[in-house]
């Protein structure tokens, strides 16, 4: 509580220039978010997520405070600057987690759990919270603030969404053993709950309604509640006609994630995680 004190009372200061004893204080916050201590967003034990809107302050306090600097590795051909509030994680074996060889990046005030693999080349932006024993596949993105689950497996290409702004939107959320496809998208604070199954190329937004054809239901955001896919549903990228007579004409379709089925054993063989990989 004293921690979120003094980062609510260095958000609200007029920006301008900040002390030592500023900046340990946004250390000691970036210090919590990598030990998984504070986070963007929590669940309480209702199953309702709930966004800590004073942690996603104190991650954009960060950019303000920081200064563009020099961030290129001595002999590096390509040149980087970058807010020096926000410099790549450091890790040590005692971290255990694995990050193959091959370009990845984690920014500071991310966390990642023991257990965590990273394929070459993925990235995890400041403020996200990635639990154990999930696998971040080549060319993923998990934005800023986005919180995964356990053994949740994000494929090759996949994208799941950052929202840091406004600090109290609800980030992207992905639970418990969830499997997100090839070339998957999840943004605009869509909920993902556990063991749901995204096939390959399916997009989720919080504005895109999506089609359960096994519980002949039709899911939307409404309000402040945030668009949730339900626990073990498997959806698949679809069309749905448009009505028109112009679009009938032309034969035109709107894009349509759909429900065709939950998760049963079947489903769960042909998606297993390979444990030797890990």
């Amino acid at each position: 509580m004293f921690l979120q004190q003094q980062i609510e009372e260095l958000a609200a200061r007029t920006p301008g220039s900040y002390s030592d004893a500023d900046f340990t204080v946004f250390n000691d916050f970036k210090s919590a978010l990598n030990h998984g201590e504070i986070r963007a967003a929590e669940r309480d034990a209702n199953g309702k997520w709930h966004t800590n809107a004073w942690v996603k302050r104190g991650i954009l306090l960060g950019f303000r405070m920081g200064a563009i600097i020099e961030m290129t590795p001595s002999g590096a051909p390509l040149q980087f600057l970058d807010k020096n509030t926000y410099p790549i994680r450091k890790f040590s074996t005692d971290d255990r987690v694995r990050i193959v060889p091959g370009g990845s990046s984690i920014r500071d005030g991310a966390y990642i759990a023991p257990g965590v693999v990273c394929m070459p080349p993925m990235f995890v932006n400041a403020g996200a919270y990635v639990d154990e024993g999930t696998m971040i596949d080549s060319h993923a993105l998990v934005g800023s603030c986005a919180q995964i689950g356990k053994r949740v497996h994000i494929s090759a290409a996949a994208q799941i969404g950052g929202v840091l702004e406004p600090a109290g939107a609800m980030p992207v959320i992905v639970e418990d053993d969830c499997i997100v496809g090839g070339n998957c998208g999840i943004y605009e604070g869509a909920i993902v709950r556990a063991r749901a199954v995204l096939a390959s190329g399916t997009i989720i937004t919080g504005s895109t309604p999506v089609f359960d054809l096994v519980r002949e239901q039709v899911y939307r955001r409404s309000g402040d509640e945030p668009l949730e896919i339900p626990a073990g549903a498997v959806v698949v990228p679809g069309s749905r006609a448009i009505n028109t007579d112009k679009a009938r004409e032309w034969g035109l379709s709107l894009y349509a994630p759909i429900i065709v089925k939950y998760r049963d054993e079947k489903t769960d063989a042909s998606t297993q995680l390979e444990e030797a990989l890990r």
